[in-house]
């Protein structure tokens, strides 16, 4: 009875202890560096994937204790301190205190704490950069070259056409095996963003059999695929067309020619060129860098949505429009509204859209909504001046020229009424292929648009805090949707343009 007793009381005592295993995450953490690659074992408890200090000494040869006097954890770097708080969800690296999405925890005998201890907290003190890319699993240590490769199928047609953005660019090898497209990449590694299923004449993207490649599985109705590198804007881009197998056609007749006449032929017309009313259209991904924008409940980041959608507007545009279009950012980095203003003006932009996503206290709040500027008072006076005053300056010759002058954050004024069609042909086009918001056309004061000096509007494209709205904007096919119907209405919004036009 003693004995029976004695092992009740050992189990209840090891039932009672934290389980150090926690539950294993879907895809294993991969460590990146100059000597190759090698798993990371992390677990996950209540919710929060985490990384034992074990682990980290062996990996980052680092030394870790526990220290009672100042109430956490110390792990120590060739002597550059982090104190790792127990009870709150912070650290303090070298006195300077960083958040962390949980504190460091106790599972049996080992100290855990979230990977983002990694980039945040060891990061500032480690001799090499760390870099966490979660959605592709990879923890990159050192400068190293791992592009983000994005994939997507722009058109099922047939013909299926299909885009491999590579960010930064690398070096591209192409090659047609059969019933495959394989792109090799010259990277260290690939930071993946693959759709999850096929489309038209292509079955699967999917990563390559060899390292740093991409494979495209075409069906077995696809003819001979085409695909072509180029580079612009430090991205390269991999078009892939593929049509269908043609059904043999029977010869058509040859046509006769028609007899030869003795009248002279008519003339040529002859035409007049005149410059495009789209030329070069700037793209603005709304926030980047530390500033994520908002953030859904499960984690999805604005500033990526934005880009996303951006890079396949872009894509659509060059490809069928052939006009220049220009992202005021194409990779994660901080910008100011002003210089995104500054980058349309610059370049001499004809067409000014900025993208953005939503977010409410409401969660049931969702739908699509459509922005353009809204003047103050000396907003308005700034219009009206534009509408008759000028400036004559001297050239060369001793003649004069004319030019307009307007205060830079008031450049928008004399856009508004072409901005504000813009903007309905957007709200029009949109609701073709999404579901719009309460209020989905409206004026606002925002700044982003008051600078621009050419039509210019904001999307928002959905409610990030709406649970199913959020995984909507995640979807290969929502983001390819809202990109189809901003392109039509820029096609609408061209032949506004060429109406108006003064003969």
């Amino acid at each position: 009875m003693r004995a029976t007793a004695t092992t009740v009381i050992i189990l209840l005592l090891v039932l009672s202890q934290p389980q150090a295993q926690g539950t294993p995450p879907g895809t294993p953490l991969t460590l990146v560096t100059r000597e190759g690659r090698r798993p990371v074992p992390t677990t996950v408890l209540s919710g929060q994937e985490l990384i034992a200090l074990d682990d980290l000494a062996s990996l980052f040869q680092v030394s870790v204790r526990e220290d009672t006097l100042a109430g956490g954890l110390t792990i120590t770097y060739r002597g550059r301190t982090i104190v790792a708080s127990t009870d709150q969800p912070m650290a303090s690296v070298a006195g300077r205190v960083v958040a962390l999405p949980a504190p460091a925890v106790r599972a049996g005998r080992r100290w855990l704490v979230p990977l983002e201890f990694l980039p945040r907290a060891l990061g500032p003190i480690y001799d090499q950069r760390i870099d966490l890319r979660r959605p592709a699993r990879l923890l990159v240590v050192g400068d190293l070259r791992v592009p983000r490769v994005t994939a997507r199928i722009d058109a099922a047609g047939p013909p299926t056409r299909a885009t491999i953005e590579i960010a930064p660019a690398a070096p591209v090898a192409l090659a047609v095996d059969g019933g495959r497209v394989i792109v090799r990449i010259d990277a260290d590694a690939l930071d993946l963003a693959l759709p999850t299923g096929g489309g038209g004449l292509i079955e699967q993207v999917r990563a390559g059999d060899q390292p740093n490649s991409v494979t495209v599985v075409l069906s077995g109705r696809a003819g001979p695929a085409r695909a072509a590198a180029t580079e612009a804007d430090a991205v390269a881009r991999v078009a892939i067309e593929v049509p269908s197998i043609a059904p043999p056609t029977a010869a058509a007749p040859a046509t006769p020619l028609p007899p030869p006449t003795s009248e002279p032929a008519s003339p040529l017309p002859v035409l007049t060129a005149s410059r495009p009313v789209l030329q070069t259209i700037v793209i603005d991904p709304g926030h980047g860098g530390e500033d994520v924008g908002a953030r859904g409940a499960g984690g999805t980041e604005e500033k990526q949505i934005t880009l996303d959608v951006a890079r396949r507007l872009r894509t659509i545009i060059e490809a069928r429009l052939g006009v220049r279009v220009v992202l005021t950012r194409d990779e994660d980095r901080a910008i100011s509204l002003d210089e995104r203003a500054a980058v349309a003006n610059n370049g001499k932009a004809d067409l000014f859209l900025s993208l953005h996503v939503n977010a409410s206290v409401a969660p049931t709040v969702a739908g699509v909504e459509v922005f353009h500027l809204r003047l103050d008072r000396e907003g308005e006076d700034a219009r009206r001046a534009a509408e008759t005053q000028a400036v004559s300056l001297p050239v060369l010759g001793g003649a004069t020229r004319t030019i307009d002058v307007v205060r830079w954050d008031l450049a928008q004024a004399r856009h508004v009424k072409a901005s504000a069609v813009l903007a309905g042909i957007l709200e029009e086009e949109l609701q073709e292929q999404a579901a719009m918001g309460p209020r989905p056309l409206q004026e606002a004061p925002l700044r982003v648009l008051t600078g621009a000096n050419m039509p210019a509007a904001l999307v928002e494209m959905g409610y990030i805090t709406n649970r199913a709205q959020e995984n909507l904007l995640r979807s290969d096919t929502y983001q390819a949707s809202l990109a189809q119907a901003i392109y039509d209405a820029i096609l609408r919004f061209r032949e506004y343009l060429e109406e108006g036009r003064t003969p």
